[in-house]
């Protein structure tokens, strides 16, 4: 199984192309080669396939990597379930994960991350957790959307080590932190790994 990431940017439209997608394509390119493995499209929409125990963790980083740039946001449904058909580009690939993707990013409206999975009761658990969380994380100014994107790019560093590499004091660091709700969003990547480690 796989999970397929389907988003579009938020505001794409106030903020110069050359702002925003090198950041997107940065992040995108730990994970794997452009056209096969993601894409970017009709100048602000993405898809992109991940490994199934990383979507949300994968989610949240492009979400605070998109954020520095005000006012943007992003928009992304995460799809889970098989591959049949590979393409040497991923949007003409096919599987019930892109279809599962593709419908959940249909169904966005006022909640702009969610699940869609083979297993119900789970999508209904995991994305009312996302709508509590996103009451906070939509809320990330730049500044903590940088130092959420460096905790979760750098996950064994200590808090001094993150304000090293953001030339911040470790107050202003653990602040950050605090107030965007990293200790919570951490709690909720925990949870969705463990969950599908059981599947």
């Amino acid at each position: 199984m796989i999970s397929i990431l389907t988003g579009d940017i938020i505001n794409s439209r106030e903020r110069a192309p050359q702002q925003w997608i090198p950041l997107l394509k940065k992040v995108f390119e730990k994970y794997g080669s452009e056209p096969n493995q993601w894409e970017i499209y009709r100048g602000d929409s993405f898809q992109i396939e991940i490994p199934i125990e990383q979507a949300l963790e994968v989610v949240f980083l492009i979400k605070a990597t998109i954020k520095q740039c005000k006012p943007l946001d992003v928009r992304i449904a995460i799809g889970i379930g098989e591959k049949t058909y590979t393409s040497k580009k991923i949007t003409e690939s096919n599987g019930d994960a892109f279809e599962r993707s593709g419908e959940c990013f249909e169904n966005l409206k006022k909640q702009n991350i969610a699940i869609k999975s083979p297993w119900e009761e789970f999508d209904s658990t995991i994305n009312l957790m996302l709508r509590l969380a996103l009451l906070t994380m939509n809320d990330w100014k730049p500044a903590y959307s940088s130092i959420v994107k460096t905790a979760l790019e750098n996950p064994k560093k200590t808090q001094k080590q993150l304000a090293e590499l953001l030339g911040k004091t470790q107050s202003t660091v653990s602040e950050g932190l605090k107030r965007s709700g990293y200790e919570e969003m951490s709690q909720l990547i925990s949870y969705y790994i463990n969950y599908i480690k059981t599947k």
